[in-house]
């Protein structure tokens, strides 16, 4: 029988995961509320102000805990070429996501956004070596079955604005696998700094062609806040994947969806068809199976290929 103290580390380690998924549920929790302050603002401005608002805030405020000055190796990287590459990959997701909530509900966007992992698993095989065997492949095609129910091509089913949505998720998965292996030298400040720098930067000569004036403070103060929501749910994200393993986490991703659903009605009044909930069904399913598979096989991602969350 273990001893008390083997109960009592047992018992630590128990409350250190609890602790981690709860951190994760609420990290993605505020990547719906970011999704649904963009798709409100999309209503006021353009997306491509949107999106530099909120990697402009968001790198004004890693400044104040987090800058050259108080961390002299934060801009000190071994791959350069790399971090730069990684982040305009998810500069252009976050673009792209944030046009096609143009004209997608909240659901239908995130639902497609789910297939980053299938995104993930097949560019591993040739930029990473970790090539995917039968059982994973047919979860990949089992999961876009999934969102070919979602957008019914050529049934009149959803909005063209599916395809920007699509082409958001194999950047973030190209980002991902990027992600996974400037993690291997470099620190998650590091990148998290890059990622916020270069999308401020790459955003900021479009702004005088596509500037509006907020109407009020109240929109003024979203704008600050889609940076506010998307570092608060970074850090909640880092904090987590320090208490417990990616593969013990990553499920608890899929939970965003449960927001979207409750923040599209009540702020949209958007309700899932029946077609978004059984394709979102089969992705989540999909997903869950390729982390399981991941996990038995002892591959799974480190942390910091899950940190950035969603598109966020």
């Amino acid at each position: 029988m273990p001893n008390a103290k083997t109960r009592a580390t047992d018992s630590a380690q128990r409350r250190q995961r609890l602790t981690g998924i709860a951190l994760m549920c609420g990290a993605v929790a505020l990547f719906a509320c970011l999704d649904t302050t963009a798709k409100y603002l999309n209503i006021h401005m353009d997306p491509l102000q949107v999106a530099w608002a909120r990697y402009t805030s968001a790198f004004g405020l890693t400044l104040i805990v987090s800058n050259p000055l108080t961390h002299t190796g934060l801009l000190r990287t071994k791959r350069l070429k790399l971090q730069l590459t990684r982040s305009v990959l998810l500069t252009a997701s976050s673009v792209l996501n944030f046009l096609a909530l143009r004209w997608l509900q909240l659901d239908e966007a995130l639902s497609i956004v789910f297939t980053f992992p299938f995104i993930v698993a097949i560019v591993s095989g040739p930029m990473l070596g970790e090539w995917i065997g039968w059982r994973r492949w047919s979860a990949i095609c089992v999961g876009f079955g999934g969102v070919l129910l979602i957008t019914r091509p050529g049934f009149g089913g959803m909005h063209p604005a599916a395809l920007i949505s699509f082409a958001a998720t194999v950047c973030y998965g190209f980002y991902a696998v990027i992600t996974r292996i400037v993690s291997r030298v470099d620190s998650n400040q590091t990148s998290l700094f890059y990622a916020n720098f270069i999308g401020a930067l790459m955003l900021l000569p479009v702004i005088p062609l596509v500037w509006t004036t907020p109407q009020n403070w109240a929109i003024a103060l979203m704008l600050v806040g889609t940076g506010v929501l998307g570092s608060a749910g970074h850090y909640l994200l880092i904090a987590g994947h320090k208490l417990a393993p990616a593969a013990v986490l990553s499920p608890f991703v899929y939970t965003q969806l449960i927001w979207v659903v409750i923040l599209g009605y009540l702020v949209f009044d958007h309700v899932p068809n029946s077609w978004t909930i059984a394709g979102a069904a089969i992705v989540i399913g999909s997903g869950l199976y390729l982390l399981y598979r991941e996990r038995k096989l002892g591959k799974t991602t480190t942390s910091e290929s899950v940190v950035e969350g969603p598109l966020e």
